[in-house]
């Protein structure tokens, strides 16, 4: 089934982050916000319609191990990845 990034996330720690309602010159800046403003156990739900190869290697760069990435969904068109914040 697939997972529908309009619908909020139920899980206590979850939040969702849909970057295809956000201007592109202002994708990579939030979602760093984002991401910088998540705690230790919490995850972000980034959903995109396409896959961020390039952000994923600066987001690695940038946090280290410090983030976890794990895709949820891998369509073309229908990209949902979950960045949780170790410990």
């Amino acid at each position: 089934m697939p997972h529908d990034c309009s619908l909020p996330v139920s899980a206590a720690g979850v939040y969702a982050f849909d970057a295809r309602g956000i201007a592109k010159r202002f994708r990579h800046a939030a979602i760093f916000g984002a991401l910088d403003a998540l705690q230790a156990g919490e995850t972000m739900r980034f959903c995109n319609d396409h896959d961020p190869l390039p952000l994923l290697a600066q987001i690695e760069n940038h946090f280290g191990t410090q983030i976890q990435i794990s895709y949820v969904a891998r369509i073309p068109g229908e990209i949902v990845i979950d960045f949780l914040v170790r410990e």
